[in-house]
């Protein structure tokens, strides 16, 4: 499982030279995005591995209803057969379809279970749902809480967000959701309002915010960078325009971030931006050197 999630972690970095680009939707996308925690690259095997059973069975069904077509149709059975029943075949499509549904149950719980097993957080934020945007809070000494709303097209000059291949458009958003590299997050998640739902499919997280209620689901990401999710449930007119921000980074810069964010979030994300801007040209510079 270490292999597979270090190859998806590769795969983040061949999506893009910047540091800052990890995970995000891309045209045509067929598939899932790459996994950039131990969760979704247990989802990711999980797909694959059910897919040798649903290839097979879709090509079995349809050969079946085609030989069933061409050999019983009216044409070729002017008297058709008086046949009830076939005990052999009725154990066949009982015993079969228990065994393939065990086969598929059984790692389907293991996945379920790990999902829902966090380990001990480092960390703990509350993200509220809220039409149409999400607010977080951070259980920390020095509570930290923001909101975080859609970048309008017309703020991205200001907050240094006018690379539309970092920072796409309806995903960016004002403030995003910092975490740090290698911590278990466990995050809380319930709505203001109306349902909604906070996804980041590149985590392989998703759990509804309900009014009133509070659910709990985790996450530990094991790349630095900066990932895209929305809700996912219908809540209102501007249900397409409440995208989710996850931005991972080291532990250092997460630290002077909390601090800076207690008194002024904006500059402390300013303040993050640069500081990553500025490791990234670092490490440009090392690597011309070294080539």
């Amino acid at each position: 499982m270490t292999n597979k999630l270090s190859a998806g972690l590769a795969a983040l970095v061949s999506l893009g030279a910047s540091p800052a680009l990890a995970a995000q939707p891309v045209e045509w996308q067929m598939g899932f995005q790459p996994a950039a925690t131990e969760i979704m690259s247990q989802i990711r095997s999980f797909e694959t591995y059910t897919l040798w059973f649903i290839v097979p069975i879709t090509l079995f069904v349809l050969a079946l209803l085609v030989y069933v077509m061409v050999k019983f149709r009216a044409g070729a059975n002017p008297n058709p057969s008086k046949t009830s029943h076939n005990s052999l075949i009725e154990v066949v499509w009982t015993l079969g379809p228990v065994v393939i549904l065990l086969a598929l149950a059984i790692p389907s719980f293991n996945l379920l279970t790990a999902q829902y097993s966090p380990p001990t957080a480092d960390y703990t934020v509350k993200a509220t749902g809220y039409q149409w945007y999400w607010g977080y809070e951070y259980q920390t000494e020095n509570e930290v809480s923001f909101d975080s709303l859609m970048m309008q097209d017309g703020d991205r000059a200001d907050a240094g967000k006018e690379d539309r291949a970092v920072y796409p458009r309806l995903l960016t958003v004002d403030n995003e959701f910092v975490v740090p590299v290698g911590k278990t997050v466990r995050l809380l998640v319930t709505a203001a309002d109306v349902l909604h739902s906070f996804a980041m499919p590149a985590f392989g997280v998703k759990m509804d915010a309900v009014p009133g209620r509070l659910n709990e689901t985790w996450f530990k990401a094991e790349a630095e960078g900066l990932y895209y999710g929305q809700c996912s449930e219908l809540c209102g007119k501007d249900h397409a325009y409440m995208p989710i921000a996850i931005r991972v980074v080291a532990q250092d810069q997460f630290d002077a971030w909390l601090a800076g964010a207690a008194d002024d979030i904006e500059a402390a994300n300013r303040n993050l931006v640069a500081a990553i801007e500025s490791d990234a040209k670092s490490v440009d510079v090392a690597a011309n050197v070294k080539n």
